[in-house]
């Protein structure tokens, strides 16, 4: 089926928005939908794919793009949507347009030069490959430039996994457990789950194994006092919250009044009432102080440069740079230590990122430990045994997409000594 040809203006003008890098690629598609509501679902669709398949892809695509015909922009954007479709399905296009794409597609990308073929910024490749060697930072590279998979976490206060994969082999939508989350589905293609009654009925929340894993090392009990200190949509605040079976008091905090807005009708869904969202100025309001020394504990995913999730966000990649990662650390260590100070003696405070940097992860808890000599560092084997989770990351978690099959996360278990 040919899609129309203004599939192709479309996608050009909202490329040129995406490649200023001034803000995620994600909300500028969604405006643009909104603002192009003529748009069917399958072209959207399209556009969108083509717009991720283009910023995954941009080191080997802007080279390809400098040798063909027309404006650089519309280059661009149909390497992008070939990436997706194939030529023929593409309407309105020039016998030069035609034999150019042919051509290109032929290209053996196995013989491009490392720097193209990893579509990475020279910065942050050089960093892998003198941490990790040229081979591993490559096969990071490659890992991080594949769609992510679709993965669901089963609300254990409503569901468990096996009738749910029932539930879901009905509709039907095929899926399989994860491998270390005990309560992670990995679902085969993306079927739209909005309107399954799973979901509705808040049985199902869509959340990277990785995650998952992340909320469950907290080590939640009944009946604790926990703080999710940097909560946003609150994708852990939920799984916490079901891992405490809904008793004792879970405070999701956030500076930013639209993430905790998200929260609430997923909150609603998820049938917790032991959720307590607040919305916090900085690291040392008040409301935070007043729970100093109170709290068993302390989640801290951070703030960070996420380039984790670049199989899901392929555009933050091009939009951090050295500089952005510095001012991270800053904020990092500084909301570490604010979280900190809830942590009553005995206590736990967890440390995590969506990041696969050292300077995000390890040296942070390295800087905070110096600082901080009441705390200590639980090794993360021992952290995954007492959850029954069988993986051994050494005194770290350490999630990476070519070796898990899951987002990069790191995390540390860190203990207020009694």
């Amino acid at each position: 089926m040919r899609l129309p040809p203004a599939i192709v203006p479309h996608t050009e003008e909202v490329l040129r928005e995406i490649l200023r890098f001034a803000g995620p690629a994600d909300v500028t598609l969604s405006r643009y939908f909104r603002e192009n509501p003529k748009l069917g679902g399958r072209e959207r669709g399209v556009i969108a794919e083509a717009v991720y398949g283009l910023l995954r892809n941009k080191s080997v695509f802007t080279n390809f793009a400098e040798s063909g015909v027309g404006p650089m922009m519309r280059r661009m954007a149909l390497l992008g949507l070939v990436d997706t479709v194939s030529i023929e399905s593409i309407a309105g296009l020039s016998p030069e347009e035609v034999e150019w794409l042919t051509r290109t597609a032929q290209i053996d990308r196995n013989k491009l030069p490392l720097a193209m073929r990893a579509n990475m910024p020279p910065w942050l490749l050089d960093k892998l490959i003198a941490r990790d060697g040229e081979a591993a930072a490559m096969e990071m590279a490659e890992a991080l430039n594949q769609p992510a998979p679709l993965d669901l976490r089963v609300n254990a206060i409503k569901a468990n996994r096996e009738d749910v994969m029932a539930a879901l082999a009905a509709a039907p939508i095929l899926c399989e457990a994860t491998p270390y989350s005990p309560l992670g589905l990995r679902v085969i293609k993306k079927p739209a789950l909005q309107n399954l009654p799973l979901f509705k009925d808040g049985a199902i929340e869509v959340q990277d194994e990785g995650s998952q894993l992340l909320a469950q090392i907290v080590g939640v009990k009944r009946g604790e006092m926990v703080v999710d200190f940097c909560a946003g949509a609150g994708g852990k605040t939920l799984a916490l919250g079901a891992a405490m079976r809904n008793t004792g008091r879970l405070y999701a905090f956030d500076i930013s009044e639209k993430r905790l807005a998200k929260l609430k009708p997923r909150l609603a869904r998820s049938g917790l009432s032991n959720v307590h969202p607040v919305m916090i100025a900085h690291e040392n309001d008040a409301k935070v102080k007043r729970l100093a020394g109170k709290i068993d504990r302390v989640l801290v995913d951070a703030p960070c440069s996420g380039l984790g999730t670049l199989r899901r966000n392929p555009d933050m990649k091009w939009r951090q740079t050295v500089e952005t990662v510095a001012e991270m650390n800053v904020k990092q260590i500084s909301i570490l230590t604010s979280a900190s100070r809830l942590v009553k003696a005995g206590g736990r405070l967890v440390y995590g990122t969506c990041s696969f940097l050292n300077e995000e992860n390890e040296d942070i808890v390295a800087q905070f430990l110096q600082a901080n000599p009441d705390f200590t560092l639980v090794p993360m084997n021992t952290v995954l045994a007492e959850q029954k989770i069988d993986l051994d990351t050494g005194d770290y978690l350490k999630m990476l997409p070519h070796v898990h099959h899951t987002d990069g996360f790191f995390a540390a278990v860190l203990e207020r000594k009694k």
